[in-house]
This record gives C-alpha cells, sequence and structure tokens, in this order.
C-alpha cells in the first residue's frame, strides 16, 4: 500500500466572501465544489482547484466565524502551491504586490524558487515552482494566464515540538525521510526535515520544523484545518484495516461522496486524512459548471431547503 502525495489541504475563514474573491480573482483558481461541511451544515465548504478538479489540487475552506488562529506549533504552518516556473515566480510577485498582497521573497530554499504568500486572514501560503514533473490542467475562465496558473499543493509545513513522535507515525503509514535543509529562524537557523511519498516533487512532501520552544498554537482564522493523503480506490478498506492493526486510533470509514476517507490524529494533535482518489467531483456536476451552484451529498438532499436558507450569498 502507499500514500500518492498529498491529496487536499483544508484551512479555515471567518471572511468566506474575501476568502471566494481572492482564490478565484486573485489567485486564479477554480471554485470546483460549493457545498457544505457536511459535520456542520451551517458552514459553507467552498473547494479550489485546477480546471477538473484533479486531486491533489484543492485546497479547501471552512466558512466558520471563529476568532483568527493563535500561531504557534503542533499545526501546519505553511502550505505551498504549485507553479510551473521561476519566470511564474516572477510574474506572481508583480501581480500580487500590484493587488496589496503580503507577500516575501522570492527566495530559494531547499534546491527551489518560493514566493511566501498571505491571504487577508493571514493564511501562510508559499508559490513553489513545482519543475513541470505534475501535470497541469489550467482553467480557461481564470484572470491568471494558463502558463501561471496554479498548478496543484505542496509542499506542506508543519510545526512539532518534538521530531521523533511524528516521525514514528509518518513511517508507520509509508513516508520516508529523505533530506533537511536550513531556513531562517527567530533565533538562527532552523533545520526542516523533508519525508516523502510515493511520488517525486512538492506536491508529495511534507517539511517538518522541530519547534519546542514555541507555544501550541489555538486553531482558528487563517489557519489550517487538516491534510489530506492520496490513497488509490482499491486499497481504502486495506488501509481502514492497516491503521487498526497499527494501533492508530482513528475515524473509521467516512464516505464523503466525492472521495472516501479515513481520519487520525499524530501524537503532537494535528489532524490527517487519507482519501480516495475517486469517485471525483464530476460524479453530481457537469465539468463545465462545477462550483456554480451549491451541492449537496445524497444523505444532506432532503434537507436542502434549510440547508440552503441560512447559507449567505458569495458571489
Amino acid at each position: 500500500m502507499k500514500l500518492l502525495g498529498i491529496h487536499h489541504l483544508t484551512a479555515i475563514s471567518a471572511q468566506i466572501r474575501d476568502n471566494h474573491r481572492f482564490y478565484t480573482r486573485t489567485l486564479g483558481m477554480r471554485l470546483v465544489k460549493r457545498s457544505v461541511n457536511q459535520d456542520d451544515v451551517s458552514a459553507y465548504h467552498l473547494f479550489y482547484a485546477d480546471a477538473v478538479g484533479s486531486p491533489g489540487t484543492d485546497l479547501t475552506f471552512f466558512d466558520w466565524p471563529v476568532p483568527a488562529e493563535r500561531r504557534g506549533t503542533r499545526a501546519i504552518t505553511r502550505t505551498g502551491l504549485r507553479v510551473g516556473s521561476e519566470a511564474s515566480i516572477q510574474w506572481w510577485h508583480e501581480r500580487l504586490r500590484g493587488a496589496g498582497v503580503t507577500t516575501r521573497g522570492p527566495y530559494e530554499r531547499d534546491g527551489r524558487v518560493e514566493l511566501e504568500v498571505d491571504d487577508g486572514e493571514g493564511q501562510r501560503l508559499a508559490l513553489v515552482v513545482d519543475g513541470g514533473g505534475h501535470p497541469a490542467h489550467p482553467w480557461g475562465k481564470s484572470p491568471v494566464p494558463a502558463e501561471h496558473q496554479v498548478r496543484g499543493l505542496g509542499p506542506v509545513q508543519l510545526s512539532v515540538p518534538m521530531l521523533g513522535p511524528t516521525e514514528e507515525i509518518l513511517r508507520a503509514v509509508g513516508m520516508r525521510p529523505v533530506r533537511t535543509y536550513a531556513i531562517a529562524g527567530d533565533a538562527g537557523p532552523e533545520q526542516v526535515h523533508v519525508y516523502g511519498m510515493e511520488a517525486e516533487g512538492p506536491g508529495a512532501e511534507l517539511h517538518l520544523l522541530e519547534q519546542p520552544s514555541l507555544p501550541p498554537a489555538r486553531q482558528g482564522a487563517g489557519g489550517v484545518h487538516h491534510v489530506a493523503f492520496r490513497i488509490p480506490d482499491a486499497e481504502y478498506d486495506a488501509w481502514a484495516d492497516e491503521l487498526n492493526s497499527l494501533g492508530i486510533r482513528n475515524s473509521g470509514k467516512v464516505d464523503r461522496f466525492w472521495f472516501r476517507s479515513l481520519y487520525f490524529r499524530e501524537p503532537n494533535g494535528i489532524l490527517f486524512e487519507l482519501a480516495t482518489d475517486g469517485p471525483g467531483f464530476g460524479v453530481d456536476e457537469a465539468m463545465d459548471t462545477l462550483g456554480e451552484k451549491i451541492v449537496l451529498p445524497p444523505f444532506l438532499e432532503p434537507q436542502r431547503e434549510r440547508i440552503v436558507a441560512n447559507l449567505k450569498p458569495i458571489d
């Protein structure tokens, strides 16, 4: 069994209209699924991705009116968004600076050029050159030229107070340490430990920082809720059994309709998910109209009128 790479990453927004505007108009990503949090139907769950909603490209948000994240350790601290070239990084630097978006860089880190970006709520992102090793599916209606569009997710950076327990569970589910590199920290250089999955490249990497001096983060707006890793559809049942056999406490099988999931926390409390590639976002919508209307999984359809009445327009 294997992890194919990052599947999606889910974050939190308390300003969902501004969030929708930033990710579709400024970053030019496609809203491929306009739905609700299946465990809290008062909240939108928006999925931004490439033109076809490919696994590994969707950055998703829960619409929760909560205070801002208190930053610290035991958290996902930066989300990579892959672009095609160093020329794209320069293009984005000029575009975002002109739009008044907070950026830092460009930097060369871990052999790649990247540009740090914060959205309006302080969500920490990094545009990263992916080396062209992943297929691109540009969206024809994006305000961003096809050659500069966001191509997908990764790498994802985590902060933990102790590396050992987290590394143990990463190894247990098949990730492997591949290298380290240094970045500048408040008290001097800090080592980043890179763990890889089955695929190669930044779309299949976790970057871990061991930061015992930081206080624990408090989850909130502008922060990340969880990260999900891709598993083949045919291995879903085997993964459910494997987590149990490893003694990893988990959610059990959860059918999200567009994919099937398994949830568990690593020892520092960061929520991980295993998610299947299929059936995909086209199972209930035509591909050319993805994200244009509110869609619900079948088990919520009987409540549609009540659910939709409680949602505010975002367009």
